[in-house]
């Protein structure tokens, strides 16, 4: 799996889960999608994510879910 753009970092946001070299989040990614938003959305309103990046977040997501899946 590739390296995802994603930090952890106890200086930045009390050490949340965000993505790389921004503030934002990972979480208000799913918020967002749990919600009646879009990625569009969610890329307008933290523009310093980019697309790419969402998406890869998205996609190691879906990976884990099938890898656990496929173990039960």
């Amino acid at each position: 799996m590739p390296l995802l753009p994603i930090s952890r970092d106890p200086e930045v946001m009390s050490g949340v889960l965000c993505f790389s070299g921004t503030r934002v989040p990972v979480q208000n990614l799913f918020d967002y999608l749990e919600g009646s938003s879009s990625l569009d959305d969610f890329l307008t309103d933290f523009p310093s994510v980019t697309r790419p990046a969402a998406v890869a977040v998205l996609e190691a997501a879906r990976e884990r879910l099938f890898l656990d899946a496929a173990a039960a």
